[in-house]
Protein backbone atom coordinates (compact mmCIF):
# COMPACT_ATOMS: atom_id res chain seq x y z
CA UNK A 1 0.00 0.00 0.00
CA UNK A 2 2.81 2.36 0.89
CA UNK A 3 4.55 1.57 -2.38
CA UNK A 4 1.36 2.28 -4.31
CA UNK A 5 1.07 5.68 -2.62
CA UNK A 6 4.67 6.46 -3.47
CA UNK A 7 4.08 5.57 -7.11
CA UNK A 8 1.00 7.79 -7.23
CA UNK A 9 2.99 10.69 -5.77
CA UNK A 10 5.66 10.22 -8.46
CA UNK A 11 2.98 10.28 -11.19
CA UNK A 12 1.33 13.46 -9.81
CA UNK A 13 4.71 15.19 -9.45
CA UNK A 14 5.66 14.21 -13.00
CA UNK A 15 2.33 15.56 -14.33
CA UNK A 16 2.86 18.88 -12.53
CA UNK A 17 6.37 19.22 -13.96
CA UNK A 18 5.08 18.53 -17.49
CA UNK A 19 2.27 21.13 -17.06
CA UNK A 20 4.76 23.76 -15.86
CA UNK A 21 7.06 23.09 -18.82
CA UNK A 22 4.18 23.37 -21.32
CA UNK A 23 3.02 26.64 -19.72
CA UNK A 24 6.55 28.07 -19.90
CA UNK A 25 6.88 27.11 -23.56
CA UNK A 26 3.54 28.77 -24.47
CA UNK A 27 4.40 31.88 -22.51
CA UNK A 28 7.69 32.21 -24.36
CA UNK A 29 5.97 31.98 -27.77
CA UNK A 30 3.46 34.81 -27.06
CA UNK A 31 5.55 37.08 -24.86
CA UNK A 32 4.53 40.69 -25.65
CA UNK A 33 6.83 43.47 -26.82
CA UNK A 34 6.21 47.04 -25.76
CA UNK A 35 4.37 49.23 -28.26
CA UNK A 36 2.30 52.40 -28.10
CA UNK A 37 1.75 53.67 -24.52
CA UNK A 38 3.53 50.59 -23.14
CA UNK A 39 0.69 48.34 -24.31
CA UNK A 40 0.92 44.93 -25.89
CA UNK A 41 1.81 44.80 -29.57
CA UNK A 42 -0.41 42.49 -31.58
CA UNK A 43 0.94 39.64 -33.67
CA UNK A 44 0.84 39.68 -37.44
CA UNK A 45 -2.09 37.28 -37.44
CA UNK A 46 -4.11 39.69 -35.27
CA UNK A 47 -3.19 42.64 -37.52
CA UNK A 48 -4.44 40.92 -40.63
CA UNK A 49 -2.86 41.39 -44.06
CA UNK A 50 -0.39 44.27 -44.45
CA UNK A 51 -0.22 46.35 -47.63
CA UNK A 52 2.87 48.49 -48.13
CA UNK A 53 1.98 52.10 -49.03
CA UNK A 54 4.77 54.63 -48.76
CA UNK A 55 6.35 52.63 -45.93
CA UNK A 56 3.12 52.48 -43.92
CA UNK A 57 0.82 49.59 -43.24
CA UNK A 58 -2.77 49.61 -44.42
CA UNK A 59 -3.84 50.30 -40.85
CA UNK A 60 -1.56 53.35 -40.78
CA UNK A 61 -3.47 54.92 -43.69
CA UNK A 62 -6.88 54.74 -42.04
CA UNK A 63 -8.75 57.66 -40.50
CA UNK A 64 -7.69 59.41 -37.28
CA UNK A 65 -8.49 57.62 -34.08
CA UNK A 66 -7.39 54.14 -35.23
CA UNK A 67 -4.36 52.61 -33.46
CA UNK A 68 -1.06 52.10 -35.28
CA UNK A 69 -0.08 48.54 -36.21
CA UNK A 70 3.41 48.50 -34.67
CA UNK A 71 5.28 50.38 -31.97
CA UNK A 72 8.19 51.40 -34.23
CA UNK A 73 5.83 52.63 -36.96
CA UNK A 74 3.88 54.61 -34.37
CA UNK A 75 7.13 56.33 -33.29
CA UNK A 76 7.88 57.22 -36.91
CA UNK A 77 4.41 58.72 -37.29
CA UNK A 78 4.99 61.04 -34.33
CA UNK A 79 7.98 62.64 -36.08
CA UNK A 80 6.08 63.35 -39.32
CA UNK A 81 4.48 66.80 -39.92
CA UNK A 82 0.72 67.07 -39.39
CA UNK A 83 -1.40 66.49 -42.48
CA UNK A 84 -3.13 69.67 -43.78
CA UNK A 85 -6.82 69.94 -42.96
CA UNK A 86 -9.30 69.10 -45.68
CA UNK A 87 -11.67 71.81 -46.99
CA UNK A 88 -14.98 72.19 -45.14
CA UNK A 89 -16.78 70.42 -47.97
CA UNK A 90 -14.66 67.30 -47.40
CA UNK A 91 -13.10 67.40 -50.86
CA UNK A 92 -10.41 69.36 -52.66
CA UNK A 93 -11.57 72.05 -55.12
CA UNK A 94 -11.84 70.54 -58.60
CA UNK A 95 -12.87 72.13 -61.86
CA UNK A 96 -14.35 75.53 -62.64
CA UNK A 97 -17.70 76.65 -61.24
CA UNK A 98 -20.09 78.93 -63.14
CA UNK A 99 -22.71 81.08 -61.40
CA UNK A 100 -25.34 83.10 -63.24
CA UNK A 101 -27.32 85.96 -61.73
CA UNK A 102 -30.39 87.51 -63.37
CA UNK A 103 -32.57 90.40 -62.29
CA UNK A 104 -36.31 90.69 -61.77
CA UNK A 105 -38.70 87.90 -62.75
CA UNK A 106 -42.48 88.36 -62.93
CA UNK A 107 -44.83 85.56 -63.92
CA UNK A 108 -47.78 87.69 -65.02
CA UNK A 109 -49.86 88.14 -68.18
CA UNK A 110 -47.13 88.08 -70.86
CA UNK A 111 -45.34 85.20 -69.19
CA UNK A 112 -48.47 83.12 -68.72
CA UNK A 113 -49.59 83.62 -72.33
CA UNK A 114 -46.21 82.55 -73.69
CA UNK A 115 -45.75 79.67 -71.30
CA UNK A 116 -49.26 78.31 -71.77
CA UNK A 117 -48.78 78.37 -75.54
CA UNK A 118 -45.22 77.05 -75.91
CA UNK A 119 -43.89 76.03 -72.51
CA UNK A 120 -40.52 77.39 -71.44
CA UNK A 121 -39.64 78.08 -75.11
CA UNK A 122 -42.41 80.69 -75.05
CA UNK A 123 -40.50 82.58 -72.35
CA UNK A 124 -36.77 81.94 -72.89
CA UNK A 125 -35.05 81.42 -76.24
CA UNK A 126 -33.36 78.06 -76.82
CA UNK A 127 -29.88 79.59 -77.00
CA UNK A 128 -30.29 81.53 -73.76
CA UNK A 129 -31.84 78.53 -72.03
CA UNK A 130 -28.84 76.38 -73.01
CA UNK A 131 -26.49 79.01 -71.54
CA UNK A 132 -28.43 79.07 -68.28
CA UNK A 133 -28.68 75.31 -67.96
CA UNK A 134 -24.94 74.95 -68.56
CA UNK A 135 -24.25 76.99 -65.41
CA UNK A 136 -23.70 75.28 -62.07
CA UNK A 137 -25.86 77.77 -60.11
CA UNK A 138 -28.54 80.22 -61.25
CA UNK A 139 -30.16 82.92 -59.07
CA UNK A 140 -33.01 85.36 -59.82
CA UNK A 141 -35.25 87.81 -57.96
CA UNK A 142 -38.76 86.32 -57.57
CA UNK A 143 -40.87 89.50 -57.75
CA UNK A 144 -44.21 87.96 -56.69
CA UNK A 145 -45.77 85.37 -54.38
CA UNK A 146 -46.79 81.88 -55.52
CA UNK A 147 -50.35 81.67 -54.18
CA UNK A 148 -54.03 81.66 -55.06
CA UNK A 149 -55.25 83.16 -51.80
CA UNK A 150 -55.20 86.55 -50.09
CA UNK A 151 -56.40 90.04 -50.98
CA UNK A 152 -54.33 92.67 -52.81
CA UNK A 153 -52.67 95.24 -50.59
CA UNK A 154 -54.88 98.36 -50.54
CA UNK A 155 -53.59 101.61 -52.03
CA UNK A 156 -50.70 99.86 -53.78
CA UNK A 157 -50.38 100.68 -57.48
CA UNK A 158 -49.14 97.27 -58.63
CA UNK A 159 -49.84 93.99 -56.90
CA UNK A 160 -48.59 90.67 -58.23
CA UNK A 161 -49.48 87.04 -57.65
CA UNK A 162 -49.09 83.78 -59.59
CA UNK A 163 -50.51 80.27 -59.29
CA UNK A 164 -48.11 77.81 -57.60
CA UNK A 165 -48.50 75.54 -60.64
CA UNK A 166 -46.14 77.81 -62.58
CA UNK A 167 -43.20 77.13 -60.27
CA UNK A 168 -42.24 74.41 -62.75
CA UNK A 169 -41.07 77.21 -65.07
CA UNK A 170 -38.34 78.11 -62.58
CA UNK A 171 -37.26 74.48 -62.50
CA UNK A 172 -37.25 74.27 -66.30
CA UNK A 173 -35.12 77.42 -66.47
CA UNK A 174 -32.60 75.80 -64.15
CA UNK A 175 -33.12 78.22 -61.23
CA UNK A 176 -31.40 77.01 -58.05
CA UNK A 177 -31.99 79.90 -55.64
CA UNK A 178 -34.31 82.92 -55.59
CA UNK A 179 -34.48 86.15 -53.63
CA UNK A 180 -37.79 86.88 -51.93
CA UNK A 181 -36.48 90.12 -50.44
CA UNK A 182 -38.45 92.59 -52.52
CA UNK A 183 -41.45 94.93 -52.48
CA UNK A 184 -43.99 92.48 -53.94
CA UNK A 185 -43.79 89.18 -52.04
CA UNK A 186 -46.38 90.40 -49.52
CA UNK A 187 -48.72 91.97 -52.10
CA UNK A 188 -51.40 89.41 -51.16
CA UNK A 189 -50.61 89.11 -47.46
CA UNK A 190 -48.80 86.75 -45.16
CA UNK A 191 -50.71 83.59 -46.09
CA UNK A 192 -49.69 84.09 -49.72
CA UNK A 193 -46.07 84.51 -48.66
CA UNK A 194 -46.25 81.30 -46.63
CA UNK A 195 -47.64 79.56 -49.72
CA UNK A 196 -44.59 80.77 -51.60
CA UNK A 197 -42.24 79.17 -49.07
CA UNK A 198 -43.97 75.80 -49.32
CA UNK A 199 -44.18 75.98 -53.12
CA UNK A 200 -40.46 76.61 -53.48
CA UNK A 201 -39.62 73.96 -50.88
CA UNK A 202 -41.64 71.38 -52.78
CA UNK A 203 -39.91 72.35 -56.03
CA UNK A 204 -36.48 72.00 -54.40
CA UNK A 205 -35.58 75.66 -55.00
CA UNK A 206 -33.72 77.56 -52.29
CA UNK A 207 -34.99 80.97 -51.21
CA UNK A 208 -33.51 83.78 -49.15
CA UNK A 209 -34.47 87.20 -47.85
CA UNK A 210 -37.84 86.24 -46.34
CA UNK A 211 -39.06 83.67 -43.86
CA UNK A 212 -41.49 82.57 -41.17
CA UNK A 213 -38.97 83.79 -38.58
CA UNK A 214 -36.24 86.41 -38.44
CA UNK A 215 -33.61 83.67 -38.37
CA UNK A 216 -34.97 82.08 -41.55
CA UNK A 217 -35.25 85.39 -43.39
CA UNK A 218 -31.61 86.21 -42.57
CA UNK A 219 -30.36 82.76 -43.49
CA UNK A 220 -27.57 82.45 -46.06
CA UNK A 221 -28.34 79.85 -48.72
CA UNK A 222 -25.32 77.61 -49.28
CA UNK A 223 -24.70 75.38 -52.29
CA UNK A 224 -21.72 73.02 -52.19
CA UNK A 225 -20.18 72.22 -55.55
CA UNK A 226 -16.75 71.30 -56.89
CA UNK A 227 -15.22 71.30 -53.43
CA UNK A 228 -16.34 74.80 -52.42
CA UNK A 229 -19.24 76.37 -50.51
CA UNK A 230 -21.11 79.14 -52.35
CA UNK A 231 -23.33 81.38 -50.23
CA UNK A 232 -26.23 83.61 -51.30
CA UNK A 233 -27.72 86.24 -49.01
CA UNK A 234 -30.81 88.25 -50.07
CA UNK A 235 -31.99 91.51 -48.49
CA UNK A 236 -34.24 94.45 -49.40
CA UNK A 237 -33.87 98.22 -49.03
CA UNK A 238 -37.38 98.64 -50.52
CA UNK A 239 -40.52 97.65 -48.58
CA UNK A 240 -43.89 99.46 -48.72
CA UNK A 241 -44.54 99.57 -44.95
CA UNK A 242 -42.72 98.75 -41.74
CA UNK A 243 -44.85 95.68 -41.04
CA UNK A 244 -43.26 93.94 -44.05
CA UNK A 245 -40.01 93.75 -42.07
CA UNK A 246 -39.67 90.33 -40.50
CA UNK A 247 -38.48 91.73 -37.17
CA UNK A 248 -41.76 93.63 -36.88
CA UNK A 249 -44.18 91.00 -38.14
CA UNK A 250 -43.56 87.45 -39.34
CA UNK A 251 -43.55 86.05 -41.90
CA UNK A 252 -41.72 88.94 -43.45
CA UNK A 253 -38.74 90.32 -45.32
CA UNK A 254 -35.11 90.82 -44.26
CA UNK A 255 -34.51 94.56 -44.74
CA UNK A 256 -31.45 96.82 -44.58
CA UNK A 257 -32.56 100.42 -44.17
CA UNK A 258 -30.15 100.20 -41.26
CA UNK A 259 -27.49 97.78 -42.50
CA UNK A 260 -26.02 96.98 -39.06
CA UNK A 261 -27.66 93.56 -38.89
CA UNK A 262 -26.89 92.85 -42.55
CA UNK A 263 -23.19 93.45 -41.94
CA UNK A 264 -23.27 91.11 -38.94
CA UNK A 265 -24.90 88.38 -41.02
CA UNK A 266 -22.35 88.89 -43.81
CA UNK A 267 -19.48 88.56 -41.34
CA UNK A 268 -20.91 85.29 -40.00
CA UNK A 269 -21.71 83.91 -43.46
CA UNK A 270 -18.24 84.74 -44.78
CA UNK A 271 -16.79 82.36 -42.19
CA UNK A 272 -18.93 79.51 -43.57
CA UNK A 273 -18.48 80.12 -47.31
CA UNK A 274 -15.65 80.05 -49.81
CA UNK A 275 -17.58 82.53 -51.97
CA UNK A 276 -20.35 84.82 -50.72
CA UNK A 277 -22.75 86.89 -52.84
CA UNK A 278 -25.08 89.51 -51.37
CA UNK A 279 -28.20 90.16 -53.46
CA UNK A 280 -29.95 93.41 -52.39
CA UNK A 281 -33.22 94.84 -53.73
CA UNK A 282 -32.56 98.58 -53.81
CA UNK A 283 -32.27 101.83 -55.75
CA UNK A 284 -34.71 104.03 -57.63
CA UNK A 285 -36.79 102.53 -60.42
CA UNK A 286 -35.60 103.42 -63.95
CA UNK A 287 -32.55 105.30 -62.64
CA UNK A 288 -29.34 104.35 -64.46
CA UNK A 289 -27.04 105.37 -61.61
CA UNK A 290 -27.02 104.17 -58.00
CA UNK A 291 -27.96 106.15 -54.93
CA UNK A 292 -25.27 106.97 -52.39
CA UNK A 293 -26.81 104.53 -49.92
CA UNK A 294 -26.39 101.69 -52.44
CA UNK A 295 -22.67 102.32 -52.60
CA UNK A 296 -22.44 102.57 -48.82
CA UNK A 297 -24.26 99.27 -48.26
CA UNK A 298 -22.10 97.59 -50.90
CA UNK A 299 -18.91 98.94 -49.31
CA UNK A 300 -19.96 97.65 -45.90
CA UNK A 301 -20.89 94.20 -47.22
CA UNK A 302 -17.66 93.79 -49.17
CA UNK A 303 -15.60 94.97 -46.21
CA UNK A 304 -17.43 92.45 -43.99
CA UNK A 305 -16.38 89.54 -46.21
CA UNK A 306 -18.74 89.34 -49.19
CA UNK A 307 -17.06 88.62 -52.53
CA UNK A 308 -19.62 90.33 -54.76
CA UNK A 309 -22.81 92.40 -54.47
CA UNK A 310 -25.46 91.97 -57.18
CA UNK A 311 -28.56 94.20 -57.13
CA UNK A 312 -32.11 94.21 -58.45
CA UNK A 313 -35.32 96.33 -58.35
CA UNK A 314 -34.67 99.24 -60.72
CA UNK A 315 -36.19 97.48 -63.79
CA UNK A 316 -33.30 98.86 -65.80
CA UNK A 317 -29.55 98.32 -65.95
CA UNK A 318 -27.31 100.10 -63.49
CA UNK A 319 -23.56 99.92 -63.91
CA UNK A 320 -20.73 98.14 -62.08
CA UNK A 321 -17.95 99.42 -59.84
CA UNK A 322 -14.98 98.05 -57.96
CA UNK A 323 -14.96 99.12 -54.33
CA UNK A 324 -11.41 98.19 -53.43
CA UNK A 325 -10.65 94.84 -55.05
CA UNK A 326 -14.23 93.51 -55.14
CA UNK A 327 -17.11 94.43 -57.45
CA UNK A 328 -20.70 95.57 -57.08
CA UNK A 329 -23.19 95.20 -59.93
CA UNK A 330 -25.82 97.71 -58.95
CA UNK A 331 -28.73 96.29 -60.97
CA UNK A 332 -29.22 93.68 -63.67
CA UNK A 333 -32.61 95.09 -64.68
CA UNK A 334 -35.43 92.82 -65.83
CA UNK A 335 -35.03 89.21 -66.95
CA UNK A 336 -38.55 87.83 -67.50
CA UNK A 337 -40.86 90.79 -67.09
CA UNK A 338 -43.60 91.78 -69.55
CA UNK A 339 -43.60 91.83 -73.34
CA UNK A 340 -40.52 93.90 -74.11
CA UNK A 341 -37.12 94.50 -72.53
CA UNK A 342 -34.94 96.84 -74.57
CA UNK A 343 -31.67 95.93 -72.90
CA UNK A 344 -30.71 93.93 -69.87
CA UNK A 345 -28.04 91.46 -68.81
CA UNK A 346 -27.17 88.39 -66.81
CA UNK A 347 -23.99 88.30 -64.79
CA UNK A 348 -21.73 85.28 -65.33
CA UNK A 349 -19.28 84.56 -62.51
CA UNK A 350 -16.56 81.95 -63.06
CA UNK A 351 -14.55 80.56 -60.15
CA UNK A 352 -11.61 78.48 -61.38
CA UNK A 353 -10.27 75.40 -59.66
CA UNK A 354 -7.43 77.59 -58.37
CA UNK A 355 -9.91 80.06 -56.87
CA UNK A 356 -9.55 82.88 -59.40
CA UNK A 357 -12.79 84.81 -59.99
CA UNK A 358 -13.87 86.51 -63.21
CA UNK A 359 -17.01 88.43 -64.17
CA UNK A 360 -18.80 88.88 -67.48
CA UNK A 361 -22.09 90.44 -68.54
CA UNK A 362 -24.28 88.37 -70.87
CA UNK A 363 -26.45 90.96 -72.66
CA UNK A 364 -30.11 90.03 -73.19
CA UNK A 365 -33.31 91.58 -74.48
CA UNK A 366 -36.97 90.53 -74.83
CA UNK A 367 -39.44 90.68 -77.69
CA UNK A 368 -42.97 89.30 -77.66
CA UNK A 369 -42.50 88.12 -74.09
CA UNK A 370 -39.47 85.95 -74.98
CA UNK A 371 -36.05 86.82 -73.51
CA UNK A 372 -33.14 86.30 -75.93
CA UNK A 373 -29.36 86.25 -75.67
CA UNK A 374 -28.17 89.34 -77.55
CA UNK A 375 -25.77 88.77 -80.46
CA UNK A 376 -23.45 90.80 -82.66
CA UNK A 377 -24.36 94.50 -82.91
CA UNK A 378 -27.11 94.24 -80.28
CA UNK A 379 -24.70 92.63 -77.80
CA UNK A 380 -22.02 95.28 -78.42
CA UNK A 381 -24.59 98.07 -78.03
CA UNK A 382 -25.66 96.77 -74.61
CA UNK A 383 -22.08 96.21 -73.43
CA UNK A 384 -21.02 99.67 -74.61
CA UNK A 385 -23.95 101.15 -72.70
CA UNK A 386 -22.89 99.27 -69.56
CA UNK A 387 -19.38 100.67 -69.99
CA UNK A 388 -20.81 104.21 -70.16
CA UNK A 389 -22.76 103.85 -66.92
CA UNK A 390 -19.93 102.04 -65.08
CA UNK A 391 -17.35 104.71 -64.21
CA UNK A 392 -16.01 102.46 -61.45
CA UNK A 393 -15.20 99.45 -63.64
CA UNK A 394 -14.04 98.51 -67.13
CA UNK A 395 -16.58 96.73 -69.35
CA UNK A 396 -15.28 95.35 -72.66
CA UNK A 397 -17.33 94.82 -75.82
CA UNK A 398 -17.67 91.12 -74.99
CA UNK A 399 -19.03 91.96 -71.52
CA UNK A 400 -15.92 91.14 -69.47
CA UNK A 401 -15.79 93.27 -66.32
CA UNK A 402 -12.47 94.16 -64.68
CA UNK A 403 -11.06 96.67 -62.25
CA UNK A 404 -9.85 99.91 -63.80
CA UNK A 405 -6.10 100.50 -63.63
Amino acid sequence: MKKILQNMMYIVSFAIVIAVIVALVRTGQTAPTQGEDGGNQTTSEQQGSVQEEGGQTQADTQTEGQTQSAGTEWEEQQTKPEEPKEPETGEEPKGDTTILFAGDVLFANAFQAGYDANGIAGVISDELLAEIQAADIFMVNNEFPFSEQGEPMPDKQYTFRCSPSYVKALTEMGVDVVSLANNHVLDYGKAALSDTFSTLDQAGILYGGAGETTERAEQVQIIEINGRKYGFLAVSRVVPTGDWKVENSAPGVFSCYDDTRLVEVVEQAAQECDFLAVYPHWGVEYAAYPEDYQTKIAENCLAAGADVVVGSHTHCLQGAAYLGDKPVFYSLGNFVFGQTIDRSALLKVTVTEEGEISYRYLPVYAEGGVTHLAKDAKAKEICNYLAQISPGASVSEDGTVTKKN
